[in-house]
């Protein structure tokens, strides 16, 4: 029979995977900044890839807490919505909807890392993993913060904008 995996196995799984999604999203940024239409949001692209950067490095410290390597796993799904994301880039460029698209992509990035970190800090508390929680606390605190940045945005113009005729 083959080794029973524990907690202790999906959590570093997980950890990984978390990893691999803010590597990936550090380097789509800088191109949804540049596609934005609106210096509001090329500022948020660009500020939230300073704030990646920082819950990278407080992965890697988790990591380090574990004993293990700092390493990704492919992340499927973080694939797919920023995949999603560069076909609206694409399908909506120098539509007035493209800023509500941008904001819609952001947001499903936002909502997955949400629900991972979520996950990390109930399996660490679980595993007694206490010098992990408020790393990962502190991860989703921001993505919850930018999450409701984006939300504003939204509401405040690329959503009426985007509603408007080229």
């Amino acid at each position: 029979m083959a080794n029973a995996k524990t907690l202790d196995d999906l959590f570093l799984d997980t950890l990984k995977d978390i990893y691999f999604a803010e590597k990936q999203i550090l380097k789509a940024l800088p191109k949804m900044a540049r596609a934005s239409q609106s210096e509001e949001g090329k500022e948020g692209f660009l500020q939230h890839r300073e704030e990646t950067q920082g819950q990278i490095e407080r992965l890697e410290q988790v990591f380090e807490l574990l004993g293990k390597s700092a390493r990704g796993k492919t992340c499927e799904a973080i694939q797919g919505i920023i995949a999603e994301g560069e076909e609206i880039i694409e399908e909506f460029k120098g539509s007035p909807a493209l800023d509500a698209g941008l904001i819609s992509s952001a947001q499903a990035v936002e909502h997955y890392e949400i629900a991972r970190y979520g996950t990390l800090i109930e399996w660490a508390e679980q595993l007694g993993l206490k010098d992990a929680v408020p790393l990962l606390e502190q991860n989703l605190s921001e993505e919850v913060a930018t999450d409701k940045k984006l939300k504003a945005l939204a509401k405040a113009s690329a959503n009426d904008k985007g509603k408007k005729a080229a």
